[in-house]
């Protein structure tokens, strides 16, 4: 009978696979998703039948006799929802990525149903009981912490609340989803008709020539043969900017970029932002916290709302008069009254006349290969003896998604790494990681990560070459790579970066140190066509300029920094109407309002925190681990640089922790004492 058994459960999954490939777990090396053979329609039964498999996994836990033990209901846990994750995981990298019409319709109508089910796992009173009954006297560090975290999820999703209260919070959550899948999917379109068209190439003046390219490759793409399309990042201040030489066309590219998602019809977001402010609003007080920053601070390593107010306000009048200062040689530089248009072309005449360094000349020596293996995966090597081996057998979701497999020193097999560039129609701005498949030691599976980035593709055969702040964005997103990459935990909960979001970015952005790191610079800044190195007598103006525009950088910053914070400490009935001149009231409060410096993003496209992308009040979060990033960027510095002996301890100590111990006690014991703010402050130029 067992035989039976086993060979019926067999043949299920076989026939499964031949009608959804999600159903079951994917036959391809680390798990990798099928997603040559996933349909839409597979994606929609598939998350739907995790959504009811998850549940009843659940209902088997609360519905065991026995009392509750560890292994019971807390490792029990960890194993229930695995065809959800694996169905989420790829539907969601899809909805990100490369999103048809078909999937963001699939999006609007799955997301809520996923919000519901949040609700119904973390309210469910007799799940939260058998938590609560646990006795961990007996379990290691990683699983009392197990129990520790899921009891404050319970607590901090509500199970405290009467009926009443828990039906009014399933009401929010719900329309919150919602209203985040709505303003992400408006806020993607937004991006794409702002970008601007123009019919002549004279208008281009400035451009490198193979931007230029890029430009007449995008306009054909996208049915304007024959002209040129100036797409959009999603910050405000645009790359084109800092070398269109036709100040007319820097006004409109500015302002059409400024002017998203605020300019009325069908793409607007402002109403769906204060929609969601007011339910947030009402969500913190319902959960007991005086604003949703108070309950969003709650769940971050920051020890309160306050000690995030008071960092950044000591920060914002330094970087004003940094910004100001910056101004006054600009407005020489220009010879006329400066715009906020003018901010990026004079910046970048001032660094070429005061610095020598003009960084569309340096584009020749950052070519998107020549970056990849020679500077990032090099770095990687020499700190942590990996290995990187391209896998073309491996296909990822598009055409333009590149696999390699990472081998560790040993020659074992550590995870696969996928790599996506390039802009497209369907993948949503900005950059970013996510996983595919997480790694746990409980489950037996190994990391499946991503890189996003959004470079305008070249015409074929043409190289790619990155801006200087496309190159500090590959080497930061590979950071986030490496953190999940480098994994060791138990349970799937703690993987990789399920860190508080105050702490996620602080090992992104601990890699950005080698991109000017001489064994690292120097292996990888060649020119893409004479393989010359980049003249040391460049290098070290560049290294001479470093705080040149930091005063910008700052502001702009702190300025989206705080406004995301101005939104989340209103009461419900403090929300206003009028965003625009909300925007200028707080930034003007705040100290950080510059009239020739924008916030990095306006509420029209703050994707990070109206678009469910987890920063809303969190957004500070980029500042508060660069306080932790710069303390260890002197301790590799003090410790000898790049050396195997420095990227095994940073590896063993706090990139393959996760979530398994408190981070920050991850970072005390790396660098051996708290983390001090002036180091910080030293980088941007803000003593």
């Amino acid at each position: 009978m067992a035989w039976l058994t086993l060979r019926s459960v067999a043949c299920c999954e076989r026939l499964y696979f031949m009608t959804n490939p999600l159903l079951v777990p994917s036959p391809l090396p680390y798990g990798l998703p099928p997603f040559a053979d996933i349909t839409t329609a597979h994606y929609e039964e598939a998350i739907e039948a995790g959504l009811a498999q998850h549940l009843a996994e659940i209902q088997a836990i609360v519905d065991n006799e026995d009392p509750a033990t560890f292994e019971n209901t807390a490792l029990a846990m960890e194993r229930s929802g695995r065809l959800l994750e694996r169905a989420a995981g790829s539907f969601f990298t899809l909805v990100s990525a490369d999103a048809s019409a078909g999937i963001r319709d699939l999006e609007t109508k799955l997301s809520p149903l996923l919000s519901a089910h949040q609700d119904e796992v973390f309210l469910n009173r007799a799940l939260f009981d058998r938590f609560a009954a646990i006795d961990t006297a007996a379990c290691d560090a990683e699983s009392v912490r197990l129990v520790e975290e899921y009891l404050k999820e319970f607590r901090q999703s509500g199970i405290q609340l009467d009926g009443p209260g828990q039906e009014r919070l399933r009401a929010i959550n719900a329309e919150l989803s919602r209203l985040g899948t709505e303003f992400g999917q408006r806020v993607k379109e937004g991006m794409k008709s702002a970008a601007l068209l123009l019919d002549d190439a004279a208008d281009l003046a400035g451009l490198q020539a193979d931007d230029i390219a890029g430009a007449a490759e995008a306009a054909r793409a996208a049915g304007h043969d024959g002209k040129f399309l100036l797409t959009l990042i999603q910050p405000s201040n645009q790359p084109a900017l800092s070398a269109l030489t036709n100040r007319e066309v820097r006004r409109r590219l500015f302002e059409a970029s400024v002017a998203r998602g605020s300019s009325g019809g069908s793409l607007d977001v402002l109403g769906l932002a204060t929609s969601t402010a007011r339910l947030r609003a009402e969500k913190a007080r319902l959960l007991g916290f005086a604003n949703y920053a108070e309950l969003v601070v709650d769940r971050q390593t920051a020890p309160d709302f306050e000690s995030v107010q008071s960092m950044l306000n000591r920060m914002a009048p330094a970087a004003v008069r940094n910004a100001d200062a910056e101004a006054a040689a600009l407005a020489d530089a220009a010879g006329h009254p400066l715009e906020a248009w003018d901010w990026a072309f004079y910046s970048a005449k001032v660094r070429r006349e005061r610095y020598e360094v003009d960084e569309q000349s340096l584009r020749p020596y950052f070519e998107l290969d020549q970056v990849l293996t020679h500077g990032v995966f090099f770095a990687a090597t020499s700190l942590f003896g990996i290995t990187f081996h391209e896998r073309k057998d491996l296909t990822g979701y598009h055409p333009d998604v590149r696999v390699w497999e990472i081998r560790d020193e040993d020659g074992m097999g550590l995870g696969l790494f996928l790599g996506d560039y390039y802009t497209r129609e369907s993948k949503r701005g900005g950059a970013w990681m996510n996983s595919l498949v997480e790694q746990s030691a409980l489950l037996g599976t190994k990391p499946v990560v991503i890189n996003n980035l959004n470079i305008t593709k070249p015409p074929a055969g043409e190289p790619t070459l990155l801006t200087l702040d496309e190159l500090r964005t590959t080497f930061h997103e590979f950071g986030h790579a490496l953190h999940g990459l480098f994994s060791n935990v138990t349970y799937p909960r703690f993987s990789g970066t399920s860190v508080p979001r105050d702490f996620v970015e602080y090992p992104s952005q601990v890699n950005e140190m080698w991109i000017l790191w001489p064994e690292v610079l120097h292996n990888y800044a060649r020119h893409h066509a004479t393989g010359e190195p980049l003249p040391p007598e460049v290098v070290a103006k560049l290294d001479e300029s470093r705080l040149w525009g930091e005063g910008f950088a700052t502001t702009e910053y702190l300025g989206a920094a705080l406004l995301d914070l101005a939104w989340h400490v209103l009461e419900a009935g403090e929300v206003p109407e009028d965003v625009v001149a909300f925007e200028d009231k707080a930034l003007a409060a705040a100290g950080i309002a510059h009239a020739l410096i924008p916030p990095r993003y306006r509420t029209g496209y703050f994707q990070h925190v109206f678009a469910g992308a987890g920063y809303a009040a969190g957004y500070y979060s980029y500042i508060w681990s660069e306080v932790l990033d710069a303390e260890t960027v002197d301790w590799f510095t003090e410790n000898g640089g790049l050396t195997r002996a420095n990227g095994e301890r940073f590896r063993q100590e706090l990139l393959s922790r996760g979530n398994s111990r408190d981070p920050l006690e991850s970072f005390r014991i790396l660098r051996g004492r708290e983390a001090k703010l002036e180091p910080l402050l030293k980088r941007r130029g803000l003593e």
